[in-house]
Parts: C-alpha cells; sequence; structure tokens
C-alpha cells in the first residue's frame, strides 16, 4: 500500500497547486501548493519527499511541532522557513489563519537535478533539517513562484519554470548536504533574478542584448551570462528567444494575425528569422503550429 503524502493529511485544499497548472517539465522539478488554512491540525507522520514551508503571513502566529519526538511550541514570523528532509517525523498544530507556501520535492529528482543541472553531489541526506530559520531571499523567491502560478499573463509558464530553477539553485546553495562545493554569488538574490525576468517579459518585442539583462543584476555581463546559464538552464539570449516563440504561440491562435506582424511583435529581425527560431524551439514551423490549431 502507498504511503500517504502530505497533501493527502493537509486539512485544507491548497489555493495554488503547481501539478495542476504547471507545465510537465516545470513540475518535474519541484510541487507548489499555497495555503490560506484556518486554525488546525496535521498529525504526526514519515514521508518521502522532502517539504520546505515558506511563512509569507505579515503577522507572528503561534504554531506547534512534533519532530521527530520533540514537541516546539514557537512563534512564526514573516520570511522564517522551515525544512523537513524526508524521513524526519512531523506534525503540526497552528493556531492562526496561515498564509504558507508549501514546496515538495521527491528525493531522487532533486539528487539528479543537483548533478546533471547544478553539477552538484548531494549527500545521501540531501538537506539539512532545520527547525525554524529566517531566509527573505528563499521566502521572497517561493513567493514570486506563488504569484507566476497564479498569473495567466503572457509568458508565466516560462518564468515559472525559470524561477522553480532559481528556487531549487538557491535550495542547493544554502540548505543542501553537498559533497563538492558549489560557487554562487550570495549577492545575486531572487530580486535580481526578478528584474531580469521582469525586463524579458517588459521588452520582449524589443532588441534585448546580454548587457541589457546584465544591467537589471547589476553584474558584469561575463559572469551574468554565466550564473543565468548555470541557473536556468540555457543561456540568457536562448531564454529571451524561448519567451518570444511562447508569446507567438498565443498570438498564431488569432487566425487572422499575418505571420509578419507576429514576427515583428515578438521581437524577431523578419519572418525568416522567427519561422527559423520558432521551429528550433518548438519543433515545428509557425505555419504547420496554426494548422494545427485551425486545422
Amino acid at each position: 500500500m502507498d504511503k500517504q503524502k502530505y497533501q493527502d493529511v493537509y486539512p485544507s485544499s491548497p489555493i495554488l497547486d503547481s501539478a495542476k497548472h504547471a507545465r510537465a517539465s516545470a513540475a518535474e522539478l519541484l510541487t507548489l501548493e499555497y495555503f490560506e488554512a484556518e486554525p488546525g491540525t496535521m498529525p504526526t507522520q514519515v514521508f518521502d519527499q522532502h517539504h520546505i514551508l515558506l511563512n509569507l503571513k505579515e503577522d507572528a502566529h503561534r504554531v506547534e511541532n512534533w519532530r521527530d519526538g520533540e514537541h516546539r511550541d514557537f512563534t512564526f514570523r514573516k520570511h522564517e522557513i522551515i525544512v523537513t528532509p524526508a524521513g524526519v517525523e512531523s506534525g503540526w498544530r497552528w493556531h492562526a489563519r496561515s498564509k504558507v507556501v508549501v514546496v515538495t520535492l521527491d528525493p531522487g529528482k532533486f539528487e539528479r537535478f543537483a548533478q546533471t543541472e547544478v553539477g552538484v553531489l548531494l549527500a545521501e541526506a540531501q538537506l539539512k533539517s532545520l527547525a525554524q530559520f529566517k531566509d527573505p531571499d528563499i521566502c521572497y523567491a517561493g513567493a514570486m513562484l506563488r504569484d507566476a502560478l497564479a498569473s495567466d499573463e503572457q509568458g508565466s509558464e516560462l518564468l515559472f519554470e525559470s524561477l522553480a530553477r532559481v528556487f531549487l539553485v538557491k535550495l542547493i546553495q544554502k540548505y543542501g548536504l553537498q559533497e563538492d562545493a558549489y560557487a554562487f554569488s550570495s549577492s545575486f538574490t531572487a530580486k535580481h533574478y526578478k528584474r531580469v525576468l521582469d525586463f524579458v517579459a517588459r521588452d520582449y518585442g524589443k532588441t534585448i542584448l546580454v548587457e541589457d539583462l546584465a544591467r537589471e543584476a547589476a553584474l558584469s555581463a561575463s559572469h551574468f551570462a554565466q550564473l543565468f546559464k548555470r541557473t536556468i538552464g540555457m543561456s540568457p539570449i536562448q531564454f529571451v528567444m524561448a519567451f518570444r516563440v511562447e508569446q507567438a504561440r498565443k498570438m498564431l491562435g488569432r487566425r487572422d494575425t499575418p505571420m509578419i506582424d507576429i514576427a515583428m511583435s515578438c521581437g524577431f529581425a523578419d519572418q525568416a528569422h522567427f519561422s527559423r527560431v520558432f521551429k528550433q524551439v518548438a519543433g515545428e514551423s509557425p505555419s504547420k503550429y496554426r494548422k494545427r490549431l485551425f486545422p
């Protein structure tokens, strides 16, 4: 019989759930749920997944946690996080309405991501067990993920996947039990990434250079390009092109919009450039994609 998951015993349904909204490639990295639950309890239980709780509630509130036989009765403050690795017995009681992001990680997928995408070998335990710790940067990254999940604006899916990768890299950097050292600029926070991604979302129809994006992050172009590719998994220009293609997909859903108008609106040099990049990213030409929409 399968073990219960954390989500099975939480006493209310999430307001947001990435498993239902995010595309598969993002959902493979993590599952994010956002709760605003009335005072309640969760039974003490051991889970096979890692759980990271990010407190976004403005007002401090009383919470109790039973953790591997130890009872903690504490005040939970904004921007505090709790990391509960797989295999740790944990149960909860909260005495005020919650406002919390819960990130769930499958240990096997987390290990593969750390090794193949970030170049880090994790120790067997993978994550530090932290009962309570203040980390505004991680909480801000989680809040950005929540906002991207809730948004129906153009590019929100691509932004969610990118921000998911940012969150995971920062989690590995700060709380991963690493066998190999991983150099990451601690001055390059989640807010820096958000400024870069917001810039792309705002100006994707214009000419964008690596130097423009690096300026948003207050870094040199070369240093920024290295950090961006290592974290997001593609170069800054590849990300910009993928973002443009995502916008083009939506515009192709308007039957009467000319291809050249779509190309110009999305920042491509001309229709030939648009067709070439679209096929590289989407695996088919814009005209073939549109024919599938309107057979």
